[in-house]
């Protein structure tokens, strides 16, 4: 069972990777489509994806609200790659200093330190779902947390570009 988390984490950031070209065309999917670009944006693990950019640029075009429910979502999903990495055992950032500054947060505060982690924009909620996962944090703790935090995180992005165009159609006038 590890070993075909593992397998389907490599499989997602590789195949993900691949595709980062066209993650553009889902906008006109409107929020299904705000959905999966976070969803494919945080299924990466520790490859960076443009989702955050996106979804400023959605939350002009569409309810910010809406935006940050469906990027909430999607991303929350998409983290499952670095827990099930972690869970997986295999995880190869064991050995580094992210991993060895952010494991101590999670044993120590659990849930809540994923929540702050998910929703600050850092690169390194990866190594935070690879610890939970190492942790064997349960996954409905990790889930629910996780989209705590990305809710926060995508509705700020979302809202920051909802009222920066409207601000710029105001100069604009």
């Amino acid at each position: 069972m590890r070993l075909l988390a593992l397998f389907a984490v490599v499989a997602i950031t590789v195949y993900i990777y691949s595709i980062r070209d066209r993650v553009e065309e889902f906008e006109a999917w409107g929020y299904p489509g705000v959905f999966f670009i976070a969803l494919l944006a945080n299924a990466t693990v520790l490859l960076p994806a443009p989702g955050v950019a996106l979804i400023y640029a959605m939350g002009g075009m569409l309810n910010p609200l809406g935006v940050g429910l469906a990027a909430g979502t999607g991303g929350t999903i998409g983290e499952l790659s670095g827990y099930l990495a972690g869970f997986s055992g295999q995880a190869v950032v064991e050995r580094t200093d992210m991993y060895n500054r952010i494991k101590p947060w999670v044993a120590k505060y659990g849930g809540w330190a994923i929540l702050v982690l998910s929703a600050i924009p850092n690169p390194f909620f990866d190594v935070a779902g690879i610890a939970a996962g190492i942790a064997k944090m349960p996954l409905r703790t990790f889930l629910i947390f996780t989209w705590a935090g990305q809710f926060i995180k995508m509705t700020l992005f979302a809202l920051a570009g909802h009222y920066s165009i409207a601000l710029l159609e105001n100069f604009i006038k």
